[in-house]
């Protein structure tokens, strides 16, 4: 069962403050006397926490045997705060970490966490933590994503929100209905990012169930997405896009001084064939960090071989790095 937790007067980092914002998480194994074996899991772009917790297993990445593992659903998911069940919509990784931060202290009195671990906006979240909470943050593990969204990314999610928005049920501000056109070109524009040029030559939809693309597309793609709200994943979106680690009081806009105040020990793992996080974008910031290690996901399952559930290398590749880095 989750649980909420609910901060008062929340100040946003747009400048809006919510009279009470609230995330919705979800704990698994047992905190020991000492609180040194938290782990925290933010979750990815459209993902509840339900959705990436396969992962929390004792022969899993992450095992809840020995470690307390949180899941903070991410302001925009459709759980904690979000269009779908507030008046508000405009969340920046600044708020997210915050908030989380204010959970751990006052409901758990976790002072330093063991791991972050993200994948895709986890990542991006993760990044954040290392450079706003130095100290409490001892190792950082981020899968296929960027402290920084990069111009080429911006791209893909323009196309995303242009696809999303050009549906006539978008009346300039909000959907009057369900944008069947626009979920229907949001998952192709998608899919066409989330994994590989050799995924699809490959055809490895047809190992998964799929009877062809075009079912792959619409029983993976489209139902995925249509289970969310429009308008939570316009907000998700939008803070995707504002993704910078130094857009923020503390390091007002200096990205290499953000960077480089990272202290924990970094494992940068980006797939070798993902699209939109290249390994290039995430080796150009490993050089920058002062602790990292950079092992690229061979794979060509491209973003998608972050979050390994269908690809059983991918997931016995990250596991191990994971277990070397908990074991130091």
């Amino acid at each position: 069962m989750s649980e909420c937790f609910t901060l008062k007067n929340f100040e946003l980092y747009c400048g809006k403050t919510l009279s009470e914002a609230q995330i919705v998480y979800q704990t698994y194994g047992t905190l020991n006397d000492d609180r040194s074996n938290a782990i925290l899991y933010p979750t990815s772009y459209g993902a509840q926490h339900s959705d990436i917790d396969w992962l929390i297993r004792p022969d899993g990445i992450l095992d809840p045997t020995k470690y307390f593992v949180i899941i903070p659903n991410m302001f925009g998911n459709g759980l904690s705060t979000s269009p779908s069940n507030s008046d508000w919509g405009i969340f920046s990784h600044f708020d997210n970490v915050r908030a989380q931060k204010q959970l751990l202290e006052e409901v758990f009195q976790i002072d330093q966490l063991a791991l972050i671990y993200g994948w895709s906006m986890g990542a991006q979240q993760a990044y954040h933590w290392g450079a706003l909470y130095p100290e409490k943050v001892l190792r950082i593990a981020a899968l296929c994503g960027t402290a920084r969204t990069t111009d080429h990314n911006r791209i893909f999610l323009q196309s995303l929100r242009s696809a999303l928005t050009a549906d006539p049920a978008w009346n300039g501000t909000r959907f009057e209905a369900v944008p069947d056109r626009g979920f229907q070109a949001f998952a192709r524009i998608y899919a066409s990012w989330a994994a590989s040029q050799a995924f699809y030559r490959e055809k490895l939809y047809y190992p998964l169930g799929y009877t062809s693309l075009d079912d792959y597309l619409v029983r993976f793609w489209e139902a995925s997405y249509r289970k969310r709200d429009p308008h939570n994943l316009l907000a998700m979106i939008q803070t995707w896009l504002d993704c910078d680690v130094s857009d923020n009081p503390i390091y007002q806009g200096d990205y290499q001084t953000a960077l480089g105040a990272i202290q924990a020990k970094t494992l940068v793992m980006p797939a070798t064939t993902d699209l939109y996080f290249t390994p290039e974008d995430c080796a150009a910031e490993a050089e920058l960090l002062p602790n990292a290690e950079y092992h690229p996901i061979r794979s060509i399952w491209g973003h998608r071989a972050g979050n390994p559930y269908q690809s059983p290398d991918d997931e016995a590749f990250i596991r191990s790095h994971i277990s070397t880095l908990l074991s130091h």
